[in-house]
């Protein structure tokens, strides 16, 4: 492998998956345009294979499809994606809450509420990156503690296809405050040891489409012509 700067020393399929989802996040590879595998080689200085590994691990994470005989096209994220996305991260992570409910302490909730803190600043500083950052940090503290690894993964793959497609920089003030309530509301009930009802909630409202419908086509799809199509 060139010395290029592009890739450092580590698993080379992770690199070059790294590399490849941070330029899609960048919005550097285009929704909808095909990849130049050869080009890819060449410019990090590798052969086709720890390309091609990569790229079917964003294919099984629905980054990009490779079609047969037509190479390798960058995915749009469309409505139907964010819909399906929602369901499945509320399913695993009132599921994380409801396995972890007995292991939250007191220093839990206090973490928790100071990265909430956080993003309410966050938010009125108009810093997206620490907002972001804060949010992802938040759902961790209860993440961290289950055991089931395969969860943990499941859920991280679906944020960085709801998050990298690619993150647009442009705040949603309303959505990331009332993102905040939630998160307080969520905090509420389970230091009230109503474990259950606070994976619900979670589930229900913080992670519903329906809940979260208009600030969905608000963020992802600010485009009338693209909701359209959509049938939004």
């Amino acid at each position: 492998m060139a010395d290029n700067g592009i890739l450092q020393l580590r698993s080379l399929r992770e690199q070059v998956y790294e590399y490849l989802r941070d330029a899609i996040n960048r919005g550097e590879l285009d929704a909808g345009s095909f990849l130049d595998q050869k080009q890819l080689s060449e410019n990090l200085g590798i052969s086709k294979t720890p390309l091609r590994d990569a790229l079917i691990q964003l294919e099984t994470e629905g980054f990009v499809s490779i079609l047969p005989r037509r190479g390798v096209v960058v995915n749009r994220l469309t409505l139907e994606d964010v819909r399906n996305l929602y369901e499945i991260i509320g399913a695993l992570e009132g599921a994380a809450v409801i396995s972890v409910g007995d292991l939250l302490e007191e220093a839990h909730y206090r973490q928790m509420r100071a990265l909430n803190s956080e993003m309410v600043a966050a938010v009125e500083a108009g810093n997206f990156n620490r907002y972001y950052a804060r949010n992802l940090a938040f759902h961790e503290v209860f993440l961290g503690l289950t055991r089931n690894n395969s969860l943990r993964r499941m859920v991280e793959n679906a944020k960085h296809r709801l998050y990298d497609f690619p993150r647009r920089r442009e705040f949603v003030p309303e959505w990331e405050l009332a993102s905040t309530e939630e998160h307080a509301a969520f905090l509420d009930l389970l230091e009230s040891g109503d474990v259950r009802v606070a994976a619900d909630y979670l589930r229900d409202v913080h992670w519903s489409f329906a809940v979260q419908q208009r600030f969905i086509l608000q963020y992802y799809f600010p485009d009338a012509e693209l909701l359209k199509a959509e049938g939004a």
